[in-house]
């Protein structure tokens, strides 16, 4: 391949890159968009994240499901060799389900009000069960290493062809384990 083309063909993959992504947000926010509020941005191992979301459309919406989930993440980053790299893993979960598979009209605003769990290191039943276990070796990884817990609480509509979905960060504060 001569210069010339490659002068051309790399501007235009790059601008159709641009492109597309711009219009897949432009789709996404002509369907609507959903707003997320939460009682507070912070809470302790064991309690739970309060709060609502808005759920606005603006075109008929086929739904498979709309639902509100707490998402923990470690994130680890290592630098070698001048290099940094970033691993994040998923360690929790708690997800809820608002509505089933189900039709929204365009236009429609509605609201709901969710309740997230967030893990809990207190007890022996969650110190020996599957998420107990795998939480306590994440925390157990945690110790020495560049690595944080990143947690979000996400509203998503799933629904055919681009899904709605927002998502704020929050602070889970877990205790230290020995």
């Amino acid at each position: 391949m001569s210069a010339e083309i490659i002068k051309i063909v790399i501007p235009a993959i790059l601008v159709l890159a641009v492109v597309l992504v711009a219009g897949y947000y432009i789709i996404r926010f002509m369907r609507g968009s959903i707003k997320i509020t939460l009682a507070k941005n912070s809470s302790n191992a064991g309690e739970h994240i309060t709060g609502s979301f808005e759920l606005i459309t603006r075109k008929e919406i086929d739904g498979n499901r709309l639902y509100v989930m707490l998402v923990g993440k470690e994130v680890t980053r290592e630098r070698r060799g001048g290099k940094t790299r970033t691993h994040t893993r998923e360690i929790y979960r708690d997800e809820v389900t608002m509505e089933e598979a189900k039709t929204f009209s365009a236009g429609q605003t509605m609201n709901y009000d969710f309740q997230l769990a967030t893990p809990s290191s207190a007890g022996p039943d969650v110190l020996s069960s599957p998420l107990g276990k795998t939480l306590k070796v994440g925390m157990e990884m945690l110790g020495g290493r560049r690595s944080y817990l990143q947690w979000t609480v996400e509203a998503r509509l799933d629904a055919k062809g681009v899904d709605l979905a927002s998502r704020k960060k929050v602070t889970v504060n877990m205790p230290k384990t020995t």
